[in-house]
């Protein structure tokens, strides 16, 4: 069960248990949040998300799809889904913890086909090969904080893409971060016989068009806390004006922006998460 409340830092007895304290610089984002995340998003529905992705598949591809590739695959939370649907997948992530988990679900996996997992970085990874469709869901786009981190990014998405392909992304929405602005939350999920408690402090940066996400992540058997980790993760907000310019900067048409899960509806200052839809030109 998953609960949420407003935030206070409680004082957990930690005698003999392991802290770590990271942040997402390249290569070890999620370096000690990996053990945690499937718990942690044990509520994200991805197949509901990937239901998602094959109406926009059908809706704006101009071919059919068939191969995708992920951009930031995490523990393969698209990739497994759309693999199991009959799409050759292959998952990019430049965590190597987060690529073990996936590589490990896939094994467990009854799949039409077997999706591959790389670590690679999403800015320069060089494959080889085209595809159908480029995904990088799940603000993975907004963690290029950089305008250049963002378009070479976009950049090598396109290079991946076979003629008029399709490219997919969401992200935080600028003008609903600005309103709404991020909140401090206490999360709490069960894992096996542990529980995991995620206190989340957020500090926004409007000089940069950033979210500071303080993760602190404490990991109790009883009330004995076994192993407790701290993580910063920095995601950029995006504005729609900035990314049909970088878009078209990086040879992709941007077709359709609106709210995450949505297809016929317009973007707001209530719209936190949007997706793009873009063409490769």
């Amino acid at each position: 069960m998953t609960r949420y409340a407003t935030l206070c830092a409680p004082a957990w007895p930690n005698p003999e248990g392991e802290h770590i304290t990271v942040t997402n610089t390249p290569g070890n984002v999620y370096q000690g949040y990996a053990d945690s995340y499937d718990a942690l998003y044990s509520d994200k529905d991805y197949e509901t998300e990937c239901d998602y992705l094959e109406r926009l598949f059908h809706r704006f591809g101009e071919r059919d799809v068939h191969s995708v590739l992920d951009l930031g695959c995490g523990t393969g939370g698209h990739a497994l889904p759309l693999s199991r649907r009959g799409f050759e997948v292959m998952g990019i992530d430049h965590s190597p913890q987060m690529v073990a988990i996936a590589r490990q679900k896939a094994q467990s996996e009854q799949s039409a086909t077997t999706p591959r997992f790389e670590v690679a970085d999403i800015q320069s990874v060089q494959l080889g090969t085209t595809f159908d469709a480029v995904i990088c869901m799940f603000a993975v786009l907004g963690y290029q904080t950089t305008n250049d981190g963002l378009l070479a990014t976009l950049s090598n998405a396109r290079l991946h893409m076979k003629p008029r392909g399709l490219f997919i992304c969401d992200f935080w929405y600028g003008p609903a971060v600005l309103r709404q602005h991020p909140n401090n939350e206490v999360k709490i999920v069960a894992d096996g016989d542990d529980r995991i408690i995620r206190i989340t402090r957020p500090e926004l940066n409007v000089d940069k068009n950033v979210v500071q996400v303080i993760f602190h992540i404490l990991r109790l058997q009883a009330d004995q806390v076994i192993q407790e980790t701290e993580e910063t993760h920095s995601v950029r907000y995006i504005f729609l004006p900035e990314i049909e310019f970088l878009m078209a900067q990086a040879g992709l048409e941007l077709v359709n922006c609106c709210p995450f899960g949505e297809m016929d509806q317009g973007t707001s200052e209530e719209t936190w998460k949007v997706t793009a839809i873009a063409r490769a030109k």
